[in-house]
């Protein structure tokens, strides 16, 4: 039923569709959103999980649950990330899913809304320490759609595979062009 809700709005209402799945039996893995231009990027990112029907997390600053908002965040699969706290976040984040039977993550490679011109490199970092595959997802603004691309398993040779990762966004602009991040 919140499937076919989710669809209604996302598809009917507003214009978008999604493309391509992520697989139910794939327990376990790393979903890079990119490009990540807008904080209506979030709510691409809820609607298209809805459609999918699969549970699939995120972290967010810290700062962001605060009351009443929290319980917002935690209901929709949010947990709060300490950035100042000294700590491994690699380590931190790939002992999570060490711990949880059921662990999808989803985050920005930007690591901001604002332009930039290098991706940071912790995801890929987490997936390689968890054993886990990263799914390319582009957020199409000029097609209006989201695409979930098939499971990519880094080799560890992380120039190589930065390649491969960034050409599924090659022509891909956010809902705020300019700041879109474009592959070299």
């Amino acid at each position: 039923m919140k499937q076919k809700f989710y669809r209604f709005i996302f598809c009917k209402l507003f214009g978008w569709k999604v493309v391509g799945d992520i697989d139910p039996n794939l327990k376990k893995c790393i979903v890079i959103a990119v490009p990540h231009t807008s904080w209506w990027d979030f709510f691409l990112g809820i609607f298209s999980r809805g459609i999918l029907n699969i549970e699939i997390n995120f972290l967010a600053k810290r700062e962001l649950f605060i009351f009443p908002f929290n319980y917002f965040f935690k209901w929709v699969g949010g947990a709060p990330l300490n950035r100042g706290k000294k700590e491994n976040k690699v380590d931190a984040i790939a002992k999570i899913f060490a711990e949880k039977e059921v662990f999808r993550l989803a985050l920005a490679p930007e690591g901001t809304r604002k332009k930039v011109e290098v991706w940071k490199t912790g995801f890929y970092y987490m997936a390689l320490k968890a054993n886990v595959p990263i799914i390319p997802a582009t957020f199409d603004y000029g097609n209006r759609q989201v695409v979930f691309n098939k499971p990519f398993y880094p080799t560890g040779n992380i120039e190589e595979d930065f390649k491969i990762l960034q050409s599924y966004y090659i022509g891909i602009l956010g809902k705020i062009p300019e700041k879109s991040f474009i592959p070299k």
